[in-house]
């Protein structure tokens, strides 16, 4: 299974053997998460990574337990998912042969607020957009948020991705009311310029 890593953060397949010290993490501080879901119990943390294990298994997503290589230490998740296959016509040049996906998404990324606005998230993007636009060559990444999670709307325009709108009454909301989800996004076509100045955030 696919292990993404450098010198600061590593992310490895998500497994049950991380759903404690992810529950410790939701316990420690649970008014961090208001608007990002991340279960407060054991019944719903072994029931997260549940799901996200058997959507691996099914194809339709890529879930990593997110931790600090100096320390070890467990700091959250995050995945691709929503993988993409685009129905090419037959003998078009752009269709794919080697089960690659076409899009993706990189979401249900959570850390700890010790780890928030730390080189922790932007190293962990740039090995997943790296891994996503050079070894899968998509043509297209989507990231979401709740729209009223200014924290993370900014964190998604400092990577380099470019704001589309905002999906009105889109899903259910982590704090269990109607969420309207902003969207953004990042090209094939921008790869190389979003890979310069994430390269140049991550050595500041």
């Amino acid at each position: 299974m696919l292990i993404l890593q450098n010198k600061v953060v590593r992310l490895e397949p998500l497994a049950l053997e991380h759903v404690e010290a992810l529950l410790g993490l939701a316990l420690a501080t649970p008014r961090a998460f208001g608007l990002t879901s991340v279960p407060p119990t054991l019944l719903g943390m072994t029931a997260y990574v549940e799901a996200a294990v058997a959507a691996r298994q099914q194809g339709l997503a890529v879930p990593f337990a997110t931790l600090d290589v100096v320390t070890g230490a467990v700091l959250g998740s995050t995945r691709f998912g929503n993988l993409e296959y685009w129905a090419w016509g037959q003998g078009n040049a752009h269709k794919k042969t080697d089960g690659t996906p076409d899009a993706a998404e990189i979401g249900w990324t959570w850390l700890a607020p010790a780890a928030q606005r730390t080189a922790i998230n932007t190293n962990a993007k740039l090995l997943m957009l790296e891994y996503a636009f050079e070894v899968w060559q998509i043509r297209r990444m989507t990231l979401k948020t709740d729209a009223r999670n200014e924290q993370s709307k900014n964190a998604i325009l400092r990577i380099g991705a470019s704001f589309e709108g905002v999906l009105r009454s889109h899903m259910p909301a982590a704090d269990d009311g109607v969420r309207d989800t902003a969207i953004f996004s990042m090209l094939e076509s921008e790869w190389a310029g979003v890979k310069a100045h994430l390269q140049q955030l991550t050595r500041t």
